[in-house]
């Protein structure tokens, strides 16, 4: 069969002489006639920015939030509203009332001898009992190692817990001062100190320090003067016994408003002075 047989005029295939006449595939039409009118394919859509995730607060929780801190504003007012609120603050954090420095060795006899000291010396404030923790956290003292002082006294709440302090961590006291050679000289602790002074584990007693006593009174007001002060000297009572002292050194406070000085065979006989070493 010739090429002219298998294909009519109007350009259809045949399969067979007998076979039904066929059309050209339309796909293989087109690609081999492209149309001239054809456009080009659109461009694809130019990338989005990203967009960056916006944190949206709820109504809800900005309203909590606003009342947290206006919970806590009104206690920081209430806080420092209290007379003695601001005392305390500029006592443990603005300028404290006492200061301390470490002594390497301590030049005193007795059981103080060659010992490692933490000198002490102000007035006991408001705030001294959480300030004198830390400063005995910093000079690092073992049991036998000595507290050195210097007061007026002050606060007695505060002095009672110092004295707590220093007995848990069995540390001796004694009263003078001291310069960086561990050099003693003596001093005078008077009124709330004599609490520290009695937190020893051994107290230590120096020739020319001073140990004053006097009735301790409130700066509050009460109600009833009269019990306010038997109350207290119930606590400083309890808490001489605790500490082994004589009950006669509460009947010597009692007497009289004013520092009395304790001579040393008094001190020594209230049990007060555990170890006198003499002169420094």
């Amino acid at each position: 069969m010739s090429a002219e047989d298998g294909q009519d005029g109007e350009g259809r295939f045949q399969r067979s002489p007998t076979g039904p006449s066929v059309a050209p595939p339309r796909k293989l039409a087109e690609q081999s006639a492209p149309s001239p009118w054809r456009s080009a394919p659109p461009p694809p859509p130019p990338p989005q920015p990203p967009q960056t995730a916006r944190s949206q607060w709820p109504i809800g929780s900005i309203l909590i939030f606003v009342l947290l801190l206006a919970g806590i504003a009104i206690q920081a007012y209430r806080d420092l509203s209290r007379p003695d609120a601001w005392d305390y603050w500029k006592d443990q954090y603005v300028s404290p009332s006492l200061t301390s420095s470490v002594v390497a060795k301590l030049d005193l006899g007795g059981a103080a001898r060659d010992r490692r000291a933490l000198f002490i010396k102000g007035e006991i404030g408001p705030g001294a009992a959480r300030w004198f923790r830390e400063k005995l956290d910093e000079a690092q003292l073992a049991a036998g190692d000595v507290i050195l002082m210097s007061s007026p006294g002050g606060d007695l709440n505060q002095a009672a817990i110092m004295g707590e302090l220093i007995r848990s961590r069995g540390l001796i006291t004694a009263v003078g001062t001291a310069d960086a050679a561990g050099r003693v000289k003596p001093s005078y602790c008077a009124s709330a100190c004599v609490l520290v002074y009695a937190g020893g584990k051994i107290r230590i007693g120096v020739l020319g320090s001073g140990l004053g006593v006097h009735r301790f009174t409130t700066t509050k007001q009460v109600d009833d003067p009269l019990a306010e002060a038997q109350k207290i000297s119930g606590a400083v009572l309890g808490y001489m016994t605790k500490m082994g002292v004589s009950s006669s050194v509460v009947q010597a406070m009692s007497e009289t408003k004013d520092i009395r000085w304790l001579a040393p065979k008094e001190a020594l006989a209230m049990n007060l002075v555990t170890d006198p070493v003499g002169k420094p």
